[in-house]
């Protein structure tokens, strides 16, 4: 499989498009106006304590306070006797006013604000250090048994050389598969040294106030999705592709002959069709190429994704032709869930199939296609209704959520009114003016559309009510109205 990673960097914006034999199949997007804030540690002020949710509000600096659960909370109240007793109790581990270590873990989503957790965390290429934990964790995408525990082994002995034994954990990432004990002991050193500098800003920081910040999209690539597998990274801008050279000469050095700059006038993006991909993400559509299609449908509490055959007739029979969509749609479905980042519970509709051993097979394709993701996910089996239920674990923005936003004519409903139900809304208007104020006569002002179907189709209905309310109506189009838009003004 060829796999590239493309950066597209500007002052204002930095994009990565992960393209695998081809296709898009992942994009991030970060703005130096509203960089994401995951992975950032901050000092915070506890402002309220929720006892009834369990959970606490706490003030790191941003727009919304961020909110934090007593699960997420570590801390010497923890080990008391009354904290074993009753281990979620908040008011026993916070209280208004205190200042509190904490770690974004979900960036703020729309109305909600930002989700912490005092379980600190700071990743490196290799590792993961957990200062609050004494447990050495293992990526379950390493899956052979004699590599887990020859890492396991490597991490301890790493540990004990640096007198870490007893102090903290770490967790081994994806990236250390086949890693040696001189990388595996560099990255250790690394994050202590990092540790120790967030210790002393957590002593001399006043609250609210930012401790730690993670590294920008362009380096963070480097470190989260350079695999072996990746055959080169392009950069389009200069400046930032010797900043990543420097960066990888000192972190990630087994990667500084897979980096490329760009230089070509035709932007990098539009080289490998990467716009058309973002726009076609955007749409609620999605053809198959077999002729059927996905309607996927995102809202606050869940994502639907409904499979239809579309004109997609088969060849043999009903089952076989439903089964072989269905097949298609899981494929088609995992690669949206990575270049969309929808996150949350996700419902998928796939067409009722009787047969157990199709059902099987597609469910066993979505979970193969979802190995790729880097993003943790879960799913159910095939309910009663004939619905696969799933998870995929959500930590920033959609796409959609990061580059658009709700249509201000309709509300985001994605549906409008149409012009004759304004029509009938402003006779209706006009009757209560009518009735409540003794009016010389009424100018309606509206949208090209409206005053069309009133000179048209609802021409007599205009004359009936005139004739009715003993008034006159003028009519006045305004082109700046939205067809949902109108005013009746009494003249």
């Amino acid at each position: 499989m060829n796999t590239e990673i493309l950066l597209n960097v500007t002052p204002t914006e930095t994009r990565m498009g992960l393209v695998e034999n081809g296709v898009l199949q992942e994009v991030s997007i970060e703005r130096s106006n509203r960089r994401g804030i995951v992975g950032n540690i901050y000092k915070g002020k506890v402002v309220r304590v929720l006892p009834g949710m369990q959970a606490a509000f706490v003030d790191v600096g941003l727009e919304r306070a961020a909110f934090i659960h007593a699960a997420d909370i570590h801390g010497p109240a923890k080990d008391s006797e009354a904290a074993k007793r009753q281990p979620d109790a908040i008011t026993s581990l916070v209280h208004e006013g205190q200042s509190l270590v904490v770690q974004v873990t979900k960036d703020p989503i729309g109305t909600k604000g930002a989700r912490l957790t005092t379980h600190l965390s700071i990743p490196s290429r290799y590792l993961v250090f957990m200062p609050y934990s004494q447990h050495v964790g293992i990526s379950q995408r390493i899956e052979d048994e004699g590599e887990r525990d020859r890492l396991r082994k490597l991490v301890l002995s790493c540990m004990e050389a640096e007198g870490l034994s007893d102090e903290c954990g770490f967790i081994l990432r994806t990236a250390a598969e086949g890693a040696g004990e001189d990388e595996i002991l560099m990255d250790t050193r690394y994050l202590q040294r990092v540790w120790g500098k967030v210790q002393e800003r957590m002593k001399s920081a006043d609250a609210p106030s930012v401790i730690y910040e993670e590294l920008p999209l362009h380096l963070r690539t480097f470190r989260d999705f350079i695999r072996p597998e990746v055959d080169k990274v392009l950069i389009d801008s200069r400046e930032n592709f010797s900043k990543a050279q420097e960066f990888a000469q000192s972190f990630v050095p087994e990667v500084e002959n897979k980096l490329e700059y760009y230089p070509g006038e035709r932007p990098i993006f539009d080289l490998y069709a990467v716009e058309d991909e973002i726009q076609k993400a955007l749409e609620r559509k999605v053809q198959l190429k077999s002729g059927g299609y996905l309607i996927i449908d995102q809202t606050e509490a869940m994502t639907t994704i409904d499979v239809n055959t579309g004109g997609f007739v088969g060849h043999r029979n009903l089952e076989e032709t439903i089964f072989k969509t269905n097949l298609e749609a899981a494929t088609v479905i995992g690669r949206q869930l990575r270049l969309r980042n929808l996150g949350g519970i996700i419902i998928l509709d796939f067409i009722d199939m009787e047969d157990v051993e199709h059902q099987r097979q597609v469910l066993r394709m979505l979970e193969k296609v979802l190995e790729k993701d880097h993003a943790k996910t879960k799913i159910s089996q095939v309910s009663e209704l004939g619905l696969v239920e799933m998870t995929r674990k959500r930590t920033r923005e959609s796409l959609g959520q990061m580059i658009c936003e709700p249509c201000h004519h309709c509300d985001g409903r994605g549906t409008i009114k149409t012009a004759e139900t304004i029509c009938y809304e402003i006779f209706r208007e006009l009757l209560r003016e009518a009735r409540a104020y003794d009016a010389n006569g009424y100018l309606v002002l509206a949208s090209q559309g409206v005053i069309d179907l009133f000179l048209d189709e609802e021409s007599q209905s205009l004359a009936d009510l005139e004739n009715f309310i003993g008034k006159t109506i003028k009519l006045q189009v305004e082109p700046l109205y939205s067809q949902e838009q109108y005013d009746v003004i009494l003249q």
